[in-house]
C-alpha cells in the first residue's frame, strides 16, 4: 500500500473499525447519560427550588463528575502507558454500564433521588478518569503514522455522531419514560464492550520496564510543562471552554427561557454536535494542510462569538444555528489541537500526556459546567453565557501572544518530541 493510500484510508484497518464502533456506542451512551442526568437533576430540584438554586445543582453535578477525574487521572495515565489500553476502556465501560442499569432500576421502582443521581455522577467521573487517557492514546497504536490525522478526524466523527444522536435519543426516550433512556444507554455500553473485545491487545511502547513510582506518575505533567506546543494546545481548550460553557445552561434554556421541554433539550444538545460532525467529516476527507495554528485560534474566537449570540437568543430559530456554528468551530479547534498533541508526543508518553489532557478537558467541561452553574446562580443564566462567550474570544487573543508556536504551526508535519528533549526525565 502506498503512503497516499495509507494516509487516506484508516477504515481499511480492522482494529480501527472495531475501535470506531466502540467509541461511537460509548459516546452515544455517555452523552445521553449526561443530558438526562442533568435534566433529571434540574427537574427534581425545581420541585422544591427556584431557578437559581436549581442552577446551582447543575453546577454541583458537574463538580461531582470532575473531582474523581481530577484525583485519579494521573494514575490512570500511568496505567494507560503500562497496561492494555483496550482492557482499561472495557472495564470503564463496564462501570458505566452498571451506573446506567442502576438508574434504570431506580426509575422503574420510583426510588430515584438527587442523592442517587450524584452517586452515579461520581461513578461516571471515576470511569472517565481511566477511559479518557486510554482512549486518547489508543488510536495512534491502531494505524500507521501517516494515517494519524485522518484517524483522529474519523474518531472525532464517532464522538460527534454519538453526541448528536445520544442527546436527541435520550431526550425522546426520557419524554416517553425515564427508565427507557437509561436502559438503552446501558445496552449501547454493552455493545461497546463487545466491540473492544474484538481488538487485538494494544501494545504499549516503552524504553524500559520501570516500577510504579511517584516520579512516574508526574512525568506527564513535567513533559507537558516543558513542551510549550502541547501546553499551549491543552490549556487553550481549558480556558476557552471553561468560560464558554453554554451547554451546561441548556436545561435552563429549554425549560425556562425557550420553553421547549425535554425534546427541545435534545435538539439543543444535538445542534452543536451536528456542527461538529459536519466539521469532522470534512476534515476526515480533506485534512487541513496549511496554517493549522492560525485556523485553530480563529475557530476559538468563532466559538466564543456564537456562544454570546446564543446567550441573548429567545428563539429556537436563532439558538439552533448558533449552537451548530459553535459545535463546528469547536471541532476544528479539537481536530487541530489533538493532531498536534498526538503527533508530537512519543507513544511511551501518550497515556500520561492524555491523562493531563483529560484533566484539562474535564475541567473545561465538568468544571466549566460547575462554573457556569455557580455564575448563573449569582448573575443569571443569560449573563453567565454571554460573558463566557466574550471571555473565550479574549482567550484566543491572549493565547496567540503567550504561545506564539501555536499561531506559527503551519502543518501537522512535526517531529516527535521525546521526554529527554523537553527537559523532563528520559523514559
Amino acid at each position: 500500500m502506498t503512503d497516499s493510500n495509507v494516509s487516506a484510508r484508516p477504515f481499511t484497518v480492522p482494529d480501527f473499525r472495531y475501535f470506531w464502533t466502540a467509541r461511537l456506542c460509548s459516546t452515544l451512551a455517555q452523552s445521553g447519560l449526561v443530558v438526562i442526568i442533568g435534566w433529571q437533576v434540574y427537574n427534581l430540584s425545581r420541585l422544591s427550588m427556584d431557578i437559581k438554586r436549581a442552577a446551582l445543582q447543575l453546577g454541583l453535578i458537574g463538580l461531582a463528575q470532575f473531582l474523581p477525574l481530577f484525583a485519579l487521572a494521573l494514575v490512570a495515565g500511568v496505567a494507560a502507558d503500562r497496561l492494555d489500553r483496550r482492557r482499561i476502556v472495557q472495564c470503564c465501560n463496564a462501570l458505566q454500564f452498571l451506573a446506567a442499569a442502576l438508574l434504570t432500576a431506580l426509575n422503574i421502582t420510583g426510588a430515584i433521588s438527587l442523592a442517587w443521581l450524584f452517586t452515579v455522577a461520581v461513578m461516571l467521573g471515576i470511569a472517565r478518569a481511566f477511559s479518557m487517557p486510554a482512549l486518547g492514546a489508543m488510536a495512534p497504536n491502531l494505524v500507521p503514522r501517516p494515517m494519524v490525522p485522518r484517524a483522529i478526524a474519523a474518531s472525532s466523527i464517532a464522538t460527534r455522531a454519538g453526541a448528536i444522536l445520544g442527546p436527541a435519543l435520550a431526550g425522546y426516550l426520557y419524554a416517553a419514560a425515564p427508565y427507557q433512556a437509561y436502559a438503552v444507554n446501558a445496552l449501547l455500553l454493552a455493545i461497546s464492550i463487545a466491540s473492544l473485545a474484538r481488538l487485538h491487545p494494544v501494545r504499549v511502547a516503552r524504553a524500559e520496564n520501570r516500577r510504579m513510582s511517584f516520579n512516574l506518575v508526574f512525568e506527564g505533567i513535567t513533559y507537558v510543562r516543558h513542551n510549550r506546543l502541547v501546553l499551549g494546545a491543552i490549556s487553550l481548550d481549558l480556558f476557552a471552554v471553561l468560560l464558554g460553557g453554554a451547554t451546561a445552561m441548556l436545561p435552563i434554556y429549554a425549560q425556562d427561557i425557550l420553553h421547549v421541554g425535554p425534546s427541545g433539550l435534545g435538539h439543543l444538545r444535538a445542534a452543536p454536535a451536528a456542527g461538529a460532525l459536519l466539521s469532522a467529516s470534512w476534515f476526515s476527507w480533506r485534512p487541513l494542510e496549511h496554517h493549522v495554528g492560525v485556523k485553530m485560534l480563529a475557530a476559538v474566537s468563532i466559538f466564543g462569538l456564537a456562544t454570546a449570540v446564543f446567550g441573548l437568543s429567545r428563539s429556537m430559530v436563532v439558538s439552533l444555528p448558533c449552537l451548530f456554528i459553535l459545535g463546528a468551530a469547536d471541532m476544528l479547534s479539537v481536530y487541530v489541537r489533538q493532531s498536534l498533541i498526538q503527533i508530537s508526543t512519543p507513544d511511551e508518553m501518550r497515556g500520561r500526556v492524555a491523562a493531563v489532557s483529560s484533566i484539562f478537558v474535564s475541567a473545561s467541561n465538568e468544571l466549566g459546567e460547575a462554573e457556569s452553574g455557580f455564575l448563573a446562580a449569582l448573575v443569571g443564566p443569560v449573563t453567565a453565557v454571554v460573558a463566557g462567550g466574550l471571555g473565550a474570544i479574549a482567550i484566543a487573543g491572549i493565547w496567540a501572544r503567550l504561545f506564539p508556536m501555536l499561531r506559527e504551526a503551519k502543518t501537522f508535519d512535526l517531529p516527535v518530541i521525546g521526554a529527554d528533549q523537553t527537559g523532563s526525565p528520559s523514559m
